[in-house]
């Protein structure tokens, strides 16, 4: 057994008996009963608000901000508490909130480790509209809040890890979406990416200081609905449901990324309302992730492809099907929106390169060298040691080979001795994992040991809530598309139970096993390789899991991504030379990248490869860095031999300019030594972004390079980085 140690049967706690009332299947009329609540998504004046969490810190600020922008809160929930707060009724549980504030939504604002009981509290109750905004909250309680959902057809959730959902024309907010990116408008966002739809927001709307070039009638964001998670209560076809029929939207922008396959159902569900519309609204869409590193979480829950799941590259070329203008960067939403509600473009997705120049000309062209004296060297040590006591910010635990193989033999799972014997030829693909266009989880077949075989196929089954689940009814389906023998159906049958049984009672995301069913008998089906993957956030934030997140050798991995988790800063090399990547580090890959918030980081790495430059990682700083955040990135990135400039790029929609500036002086004056061959292209849009510019500015220190338009930022990174090399 290698000397690990053993897993202990760890099971998550059962839901409440209303939860448990029915047995929750994937059929369609299941599905049908959700899609009712559909109408709840449409918010605006009328929308009696709730919060959940209402006392604490965090809800409290927030209210504070959606009241006096004109949110319609009317009271909240503190379990066990009554009173007042903010002069608004608290109620002791959302049962009596309803029956005494007759809410049309919630927010849930509450930690990770109770929002999945916050969330079946509202379900129960019956709350037409749910967002729940936290992070972290652990998958397999996901999975049982869905099979929750499909037997109802009250309630509607937004989330989780989601911003939220928010109307700028009704002034109704319900998460937390930075307000000055929104004033009333013409144009509605569906997003995965919290910082994608930020940006893009930024740069549809008209504000008459800063976008005098836009058109009044364009305006700002009308409304979003968004989720991160690998789950997400209401998706992006969701949300373009209800902006073709809302009459004050008369233009839609789509931010995708990598994980599941919402941007292929938008783009299959844009054909077909292209077909029976005659006039259509314009939509354009940017997919972040075009670069990401397979098999990685790229920051965020949902910023990962499971088996058979499509590439960000595959979306963009659906939605350009689709009929769908394509961009690469969010500050090109507004004037390609604009030149197509003006009728002076069609809407083919062609032609989206030379909108990209006009796109540059409307954006303020503004450029900022400074060169001036250094501050006095200080001290900087190249060996870092993490911080205790924070937060690691990692999404998830593979395991590799013999560890995976050692756990299953610990399941008494049948593992072939001698692997590397079996021919190719004769294995096959099983797996456990989620299907995230139905919200269950599923079993994954191929006759090869291909997910992308055209004989692959994905089989649901109904989350097992409680006791196991029934998967007598799809086995023989299974045992067929293996192209495996009769009288391998017993073992098959075994082995599928075993392995749904480790996925549910060890909180897996992933179970991807080879099989085969060698000589002599070929009846015995026995597993020759595995690659899983389990749940952090069942570790960190549900507290479970403890036995099998001891098996994470870091001495596996890059020792600069480890260094960086305590900090809650996401880094992955980029090139090779790093991670679960394999070969030599490519020097070509020489820009460091600091950004903040994960699909606009993908997006940056993806950009600057459209601009000729190859970036050497992708760094998220989270969306709420802090100075000291950003010092830190900068000595992650500089810890790369490979890197010749910096490019930070900065929208600050949460995260304020003003702060990250304070941190890149910092940055400066603590790694001189460091930053005196090394340039840092600087740009920063969005909250306190004058302020930022004169920080820098105010500075003094050379090597600086600051600017306002993307374009320019990322062409002068580019140049840097070549005449550096």
């Amino acid at each position: 057994m290698l000397g690990r140690p053993a897993l202990r049967e760890t099971r998550l706690p059962r839901l409440s008996a209303a939860a448990c009332r029915s047995s929750f299947g994937t059929t369609s009329v299941n599905r049908t009963k959700y899609d009712a609540t559909l109408k709840n998504l449409k918010i605006g004046k009328h929308t009696r608000v709730i919060f959940q969490g209402f006392t604490g810190r965090q809800a409290t600020a927030n209210a504070k901000e959606s009241i006096a922008w004109g949110t319609n809160i009317v009271g909240g929930v503190t379990p066990g508490r009554g009173g007042e707060h903010l002069g608004l009724p608290v109620l002791p549980s959302v049962k009596k909130a309803v029956e005494v504030l007759k809410p049309d939504a919630t927010g849930i604002y509450v930690a990770a480790h109770q929002a999945p009981a916050a969330i079946e509290e509202a379900i129960e109750a019956e709350v037409p509209l749910i967002v729940a905004v936290a992070e972290h909250i652990p998958l397999h309680d996901i999975l049982r809040i869905h099979s929750m959902l499909k037997t109802q057809s009250a309630s509607r959730l937004v989330g989780a890890n989601s911003p939220g959902i928010i109307s700028s024309v009704g002034k109704c907010r319900i998460g937390f979406q930075p307000l000055p990116c929104f004033e009333p408008g013409k144009v509605g966002i569906v997003a995965k990416s919290g910082t994608l739809s930020y940006e893009g927001r930024f740069f549809i709307p008209l504000d008459t200081r800063l976008h005098r070039h836009f058109a009044p009638a364009l305006g700002r964001v009308s409304a979003l609905a968004s989720a991160a998670i690998s789950l997400s209560g209401t998706g992006l076809v969701d949300g373009l449901k209800i902006l073709v029929e809302d009459e004050e939207t008369e233009a839609i922008a789509i931010c995708g990324e990598i994980g599941g396959f919402a941007e292929m159902e938008v783009a299959e569900w844009i054909q077909e309302y292209r077909s029976r519309i005659g006039n259509p609204k314009p939509i354009a869409a940017v997919v972040a992730g075009v670069n990401a590193v397979p098999g990685r979480v790229m920051g965020h829950a949902g910023a990962f492809a499971l088996p058979g799941e499509p590439d960000a590259s595959a979306k963009a070329k659906a939605l350009e099907d689709a009929g769908v203008a394509v961009i690469n960067h969010p500050s090109r939403f507004g004037p390609v929106l604009k030149t197509l509600l003006s009728g002076s473009q069609t809407q083919s997705g062609n032609g989206i390169a030379s909108l990209r120049a006009t796109a540059a000309m409307q954006q303020r062209r503004t450029l900022h060298t400074f060169a001036a004296k250094r501050p006095l060297p200080r001290a900087w040590h190249q060996k870092v040691t993490p911080r205790q006591g924070t937060t690691e910010n990692r999404r998830n635990l593979y395991l590799d080979r013999d560890v995976a193989l050692d756990v299953l033999r610990q399941q008494d799972i049948d593992v072939l001795e001698t692997p590397d014997n079996v021919s190719d030829s004769v294995q096959h693909l099983l797996a456990v994992s989620i299907n995230r266009a139905t919200s269950s989880p599923c079993i994954i077949t191929s006759p090869t040991t291909s997910d992308i075989d055209e004989a692959a196929r994905s089989f649901d089954f109904d989350y097992p809530v409680h006791g196991v689940p029934d998967l007598a009814p799809i086995i023989p389906d299974i045992l067929k598309t293996l192209n495996l023998g009769e009288g391998s159906l017993v073992t098959l049958s075994t082995l599928i139970h075993q392995l749904v049984d480790l996925f549910t009672s060890k909180e897996a995301f992933l179970l991807q096993t080879h099989i085969a069913a060698p000589a002599p008998d070929h009846k015995t089906v026995q597993i020759t390789h595995a690659h899983l993957g389990f749940d952090d956030a069942a570790h960190h934030s549900g507290k479970r899991q403890a036995d099998i997140h001891a098996l994470r050798d870091v001495s596996l991995e890059d020792a600069a991504e480890v260094s960086a988790e305590p900090d809650g800063i996401v880094y992955i090399k980029l090139g090779g030379g790093g991670g679960d990547q394999l070969g030599t580090a490519d020097e070509s890959h020489n820009i460091g990248t600091l950004v903040n918030g994960a699909g606009l980081a993908m997006n940056t790495v993806d950009a600057l490869a459209d601009a000729g430059g190859k970036a050497a990682n992708f760094l998220d700083t989270g969306g709420k860095a802090t100075s000291e955040t950003v010092k830190r990135s900068f000595e992650v990135i500089l810890g790369d031999e490979r890197v010749k400039c910096i490019f930070v790029n900065i929208f600050g929609g949460l995260t304020l300019g003003d702060m990250i500036a304070r941190g890149i002086v910092l940055a400066f004056r603590d790694l001189e030594e460091q930053l005196a061959t090394i340039p840092v292209v600087v740009r920063i849009r969005g909250t306190n972004e004058a302020e930022g510019q004169k920080i820098i500015a105010d500075s003094g220190l050379a090597g600086l390079y600051a600017f306002d338009n993307f374009d320019e930022a990322a062409a002068k990174a580019v140049e840097l980085a070549k005449r550096s090399s």
